[in-house]
């Protein structure tokens, strides 16, 4: 049993951190909640009862705790998109590298200005290896609804960037 929590983590960690990431934008608090993540999963793995796959299972006890985190700091969490900026990997390309460097603040803040469901679905979809279908259950959508709102997204990014190259030129 202790072979297969190592394997879990060592398979799920990146994945939990990063969504930790996406949610509250703070290396360290992101590091802490992924910890106690695994802490809660390894207390709690003989609840798991594979309705899921186990990653969402993960991330579904991390957003617990970022919740747990919020009440316990009582306070809105507001974004800086500088922040956001500074700490996402730099290496991020957004599905087929459509975007340009440049370009890379420009699609933060249009992220920023989408309501919180599609704002997550936009950072678990690039910054995660969770799939559609991982994701809706995540959000407790439908997955065409996640497919067809990253898909819309994803369309306008597209023609906004086309837009502004022939603007440019």
């Amino acid at each position: 049993m202790e072979q297969d929590i190592e394997k879990i983590y060592r398979a799920h960690l990146e994945t939990v951190y990063k969504y930790l990431f996406c949610l509250c934008h703070d290396k360290s608090l992101s590091e802490d909640l992924a910890q106690e993540t695994f802490y809660i999963a390894t207390k709690e793995i003989k609840k798991f009862r594979n309705e899921s796959k186990i990653q969402v299972w993960l991330c579904q006890i991390a957003k617990n705790l970022w919740y747990k985190e919020l009440r316990r700091k009582k306070k809105l969490i507001i974004l800086s998109i500088d922040e956001e900026i500074g700490e996402i990997e730099a290496d991020l390309d957004i599905e087929d590298n459509f975007i340009e460097e440049e370009q890379r603040i420009e699609v933060y803040k249009q992220i920023e200005e989408l309501d919180y469901n599609m704002r997550e679905l936009v950072y678990l979809r690039l910054t995660t290896d969770l799939t559609f279908a991982d994701i809706s259950q995540l959000l407790g959508k439908s997955e065409s609804w996640a497919r067809v709102t990253y898909y819309r997204w994803k369309t306008k990014m597209e023609k906004m960037n086309k837009d502004k190259q022939t603007y440019e030129k």
